[in-house]
């Protein structure tokens, strides 16, 4: 061969080496580059979720700020209820004439708080004597052995509880029937 054929023979192979390396290395960046895509597609999607999750969450928090926000006033306001109450309880019915318009007040104030309350979720949880002691919206003050009662039977009812919305803003204070002596 001549020379000359020689030397474009073998330029034509360094070209073609040149090349192939250069098909190499576009090939790893391509990789890289997806690689890179494909961890950013990734991140994306998480920061999206993270986002969702977010506003979720904030939805939640706002609905319960909503329901339960006043949670303390009306916890606080609860031994003004418990007053009043005792405070009729304590009016008998052989009052003068005089004191029946105190009465009548503090009844008719004792109406207003528990329609206020009601109107903010607050509802009395008021057991009976003779109901069964529930954990869940009772606590027991005592235990005494009372003939004619199941064990668990509610005895006494000291205070009423209260509920705020599904949660116990306070428990009812009841006195629990112990197991009977025959």
């Amino acid at each position: 061969m001549s020379e000359m054929k020689k030397d474009e023979i073998a330029e034509d192979q360094a070209q073609i080496g040149d090349e192939a390396i250069e098909a190499e290395i576009l090939a790893d960046e391509i990789e890289a580059l997806r690689a890179e895509r494909d961890e950013l597609r990734d991140r994306f999607m998480r920061a999206l979720a993270d986002a969702e999750n977010i506003r979720k969450r904030g939805e939640r928090d706002r609905r319960e700020a909503e329901q339960y926000g006043g949670s303390r006033l009306a916890r606080d306001l609860l031994p003004v209820y418990d007053n009043l109450r005792r405070a009729l309880e304590s009016a008998g019915a052989d009052q003068p004439e005089s004191a029946r318009a105190l009465i009548e007040g503090v009844e008719l104030t004792m109406k207003e708080l528990i329609a206020v309350l009601g109107k903010h979720g607050v509802q009395p949880v008021a057991p009976q004597i003779g109901d069964a002691f529930d954990p869940q919206v009772h606590q027991a003050m005592f235990e005494a052995p009372v003939p004619g009662t199941k064990a668990g039977d509610i005895i006494q009812v000291m205070t009423e509880g209260f509920m705020l919305h599904e949660r116990l803003l306070r428990p009812a204070q009841v006195g629990v029937s112990s197991t009977p002596k025959s």
